[in-house]
């Protein structure tokens, strides 16, 4: 399976992040599973990479071509696909992933990973995914999916369909529940 990873390009301020990082990258490597992810050499992004990588896992890393300059672009990915904008970016972590876990990150985390869980409620994937929820990091935001769902903005049968693991064991079976 291919796995598609979304997270900071820091590690954040908990050093739990990293270490479940770490965590997550030895897990997709030990089962078997590609990591499909943005391609960064940084933060949380880097760390999963690199333990992807340490445990003789694939990586492949999509990542836009104004990047390149930045130097922040992993060197060592078993593939790297470059696209020209951050649109084109999360299209192809969409169609390459087969199951999408969110891990602690910013404005762009969220973004990737809503669009997922949004295409899914639509009915235009149907891939399973998770938040990565290391010490309650998404607590309030699965609080925020609650309260839409009282105000009958998100359907309870949506609302069940996010899913929330505290380890990356958890994920073996969020995914097959999902499917």
């Amino acid at each position: 399976m291919r796995i598609t990873v979304y997270c900071g390009a820091n590690k954040g301020a908990d050093p739990d992040y990293e270490k479940t990082a770490k965590e997550l990258g030895r897990w997709i490597a030990e089962n078997g599973h590609t990591l499909v992810y943005g391609g960064g050499a940084f933060g949380l992004m880097g760390v999963l990479a690199d333990s992807v990588l340490e445990h003789s896992g694939k990586v492949i890393g999509i990542c836009p071509r104004f990047f390149e300059p930045a130097g922040v672009v992993h060197k060592g990915l078993t593939e790297l696909i470059w696209v020209d904008t951050m649109a084109v970016r999360k299209t192809k972590m969409i169609e390459y992933g087969d199951a999408f876990v969110a891990l602690p990150g910013g404005i762009g985390t969220l973004e990737e990973i809503v669009e997922v869980i949004s295409l899914n409620q639509l009915d235009r994937i149907a891939k399973p995914y998770a938040f990565m929820n290391v010490n309650g990091y998404y607590e309030t935001l699965r609080q925020f999916f609650r309260e839409m769902t009282e105000e009958n903005f998100l359907p309870e049968t949506k609302h069940r369909m996010i899913r929330f693991a505290n380890h990356p064991e958890e994920l073996n079976q969020i995914f097959e529940r999902q499917k």
